[in-house]
């Protein structure tokens, strides 16, 4: 804990590590990859109107993967094989409630098939979980496809106990602004979020919130005043 600089954010990690049963590995690599800016900046991010009853949000607004180890050209297929390869630190990332179902999961209308990149269950949501996976950047016709996929699996899937399907679209990159334009007459419940292949640093994420919230940091004599 001694790489906490607010309070707050020590406070953050204790309840995670209670909620998820973190190891001492899992937790460090939480920290370094700024979970806890990245988990505060996502918060401040407004839902979309579909998602705004939803109990809880356990999503983010960046992912970051560094864990896959891709070549500097890959392809969506390889991105793909790479999570299924390291699903349990994918999990990590995303979080314990989510439970893999399938890669390239099919479903079938019309009497053709599609497939969807991975499929999840949450838990806490009670719902399946979507997720299309993009190498670029943002682009607004994923949503339409990803309204697709989300009324596949509610009419033929989904349980009667379950709530509606999620739909979570991860790019390498997007403008915010072409995203809520995209999403902003969809009655789907989804979120569109970017990856990063490397840890972010975080004293650029501890600026950007800093700023959004006006945090004070603890001085390092501070920091360790409590272990």
């Amino acid at each position: 804990m001694s790489k906490a600089k607010s309070e707050e954010e020590r406070h953050f990690y204790i309840a995670l590590c209670a909620k998820e049963n973190y190891s001492a590995r899992e937790l460090s690599r939480q920290i370094d990859s700024g979970y806890y800016e990245r988990y505060m900046l996502s918060k401040e991010k407004l839902l979309p109107e579909p998602l705004k009853g939803l109990k809880e949000n356990p999503f983010l607004d960046t992912y970051v993967i560094e864990f896959l180890d891709l070549p500097s050209s890959y392809k969506e297929s390889d991105l793909r094989k790479g999570l299924i390869r390291n699903m349990k630190d994918f999990i990590l990332e995303v979080g314990k409630d989510f439970t893999f179902i399938d890669e390239e999961y099919r479903v079938q209308v019309g009497g053709k098939d599609f497939k969807i990149d991975l499929l999840f269950f949450h838990r806490g949501l009670q719902c399946l979980v979507a997720f299309e996976l993009k190498i670029g950047e943002f682009k607004p016709e994923y949503i339409s496809k990803m309204d697709f996929y989300l009324e596949a699996l509610d009419g033929q899937k989904k349980k009667e106990n379950e709530n509606p399907s999620v739909g979570m679209i991860l790019c390498a990159s997007k403008d915010d602004e072409v995203v809520e334009y995209a999403m902003s007459r969809t009655l789907s419940p989804m979120m569109v979020a970017e990856y990063q292949l490397h840890l972010p640093e975080k004293s650029i994420l501890q600026k950007k919130l800093q700023e959004l919230i006006n945090m004070p940091l603890l001085d390092d004599g501070e920091v360790g005043k409590d272990e």
